[in-house]
């Protein structure tokens, strides 16, 4: 097949301990093409450097597209600049339109939809985030939120394919109209060369050590886990990710944790490393006794599995993606949400029985290896891409986007 991915943020964004949608389109594409698929990425250029293309993947073309300012923007920032993106799909497919398309996100589904509109190019898309909890509208968000949710829906209802990163996020995105036929969970996957259990682990004293993430948002701070601590002896948390190191000192959320840590008494095993470099992001993990993710359940959270595939427990919310990442009691622990009384507790169970601990983390890593290789994600994407084609697609929805009264759609001359 002729494959284009699509994405609004740079596709050679730097890799280790970090959110980006980039990553994730640069891992897929070269498995695709190692099952011999012809790819093409289109990412927006989002630095200054980046070439107009870059073909030092074996086959796959990496298209850098002018559009917007030159650098990392948020997705609510792009839909201004989201245009130029959709002009170069357009051209580019008229002239040699591909078999399917897979765009990253809302901006780049719109971007692949307006372009597809002209050239019939079938649209599968994968959100990053739908914006909703269970199957209803948080009615009470700002006008502005709820009318990008509405766009998120439409946009799903407007797709040939919708790839689900989630069995709980297929049934959310059923429940708000989306043809089930036109809905496969393909989740996001792992590098299993970079991560796994064998290799160096980072130097550590003598306590036992949880990892967890710098907080993407503000709304999923590791303040919990701070206030446990103190009902954890001889135990150290350390706080991977955010600012490089020799910045922290300037960040406001580093200076709030610190002084939660000192009111709580745990100022001394509580660590925070700043950026990882991707190399160090595979020791890191393999020094932690468990990975405790905060983060949102609707968020892919690529340390969570990157993590497990490095050997490591996960302790995680039981919804969402986790739900189908961690296998309660075999790969690690799922905390029901709002009931985080009991973590404490567990954990010390946990961290108490070494035997115990060590068979989580070889299942871990053997569920990571498993299920989550990029070899096996791409063969299930390509087997969603194969339903959009002209012969397998499922009947054609109505167009939500014209329904939806969301004039957001750029147009394409």
């Amino acid at each position: 097949m002729r494959i284009s991915l699509v994405t609004p943020h740079a596709a050679s964004a730097g890799p280790g301990v970090s959110h980006g949608a980039g990553t994730g389109m640069l891992a897929l594409a070269p498995a695709l093409a190692q099952l011999g698929h012809d790819v093409t990425v289109y990412a927006r250029k989002d630095s200054p450097t980046l070439p107009a293309e870059d073909t030092s993947i074996p086959g796959v073309t990496v298209r850098y597209v002018p559009a917007g300012p030159a650098q990392p923007m948020r997705p609510d920032d792009l839909a201004q600049h989201i245009r130029p993106l959709g002009d170069c799909l357009a051209r580019r497919w008229r002239d040699d339109p591909p078999d399917v398309a897979h765009a990253y996100s809302w901006p780049g589904g719109l971007a692949a939809l307006a372009a597809a509109r002209q050239v019939n190019v079938p649209v599968a898309v994968t959100l990053h985030e739908l914006g909703v909890q269970g199957s209803l509208l948080r009615l009470r968000q700002a006008r502005d939120q709820v009318a990008r949710v509405k766009l998120k829906i439409s946009l799903a209802r407007s797709a040939d394919m919708v790839l689900a990163r989630s069995a709980e996020e297929r049934s959310v995105l059923a429940g708000l109209g989306v043809r089930r036929p036109a809905i496969r969970v393909v989740p996001w996957g792992v590098d299993t060369g970079h991560f796994g259990p064998d290799g160096a682990a980072a130097r550590r004293g003598a306590r036992r050590r949880l990892l967890t993430l710098w907080p993407a948002d503000t709304s999923h701070r590791p303040d919990f886990l701070i206030r446990v601590l103190a009902d954890i002896p001889d135990t150290e948390l350390v706080i991977a990710g955010g600012p490089p190191r020799k910045d922290l000192a300037s960040s406001k959320l580093y200076r709030e944790l610190a002084r939660l840590a000192a009111r709580a008494q745990v100022s001394d095993r509580v660590t925070f490393t700043g950026a990882v470099a991707w190399d160090d992001l595979p020791p890191l993990l393999r020094s932690a006794d468990l990975m405790i993710s905060t983060s949102s359940a609707n968020l892919f959270d690529g340390a969570a599995l990157q993590a497990m595939a490095c050997g490591t427990a996960l302790v995680a919310p039981a919804t969402g993606f986790y739900s189908d990442l961690v296998i309660d009691g075999t790969t690690g622990i799922l905390m029901q949400p709002g009931r985080s009384s009991g973590l404490a507790r567990r954990i010390r169970q946990l961290l108490d029985s070494p035997v115990q601990l060590e068979a989580f983390g070889i299942a871990a890593a053997d569920r990571a290896r498993s299920r989550y290789a990029w070899d096996r994600i791409a063969a299930e994407s390509v087997q969603a891409y194969e339903r959009c084609l002209p012969s397998l697609a499922p009947e054609p929805a109505d167009d939500m986007l014209a329904d939806s009264g969301l004039d957001l759609v750029p147009a394409v001359s």
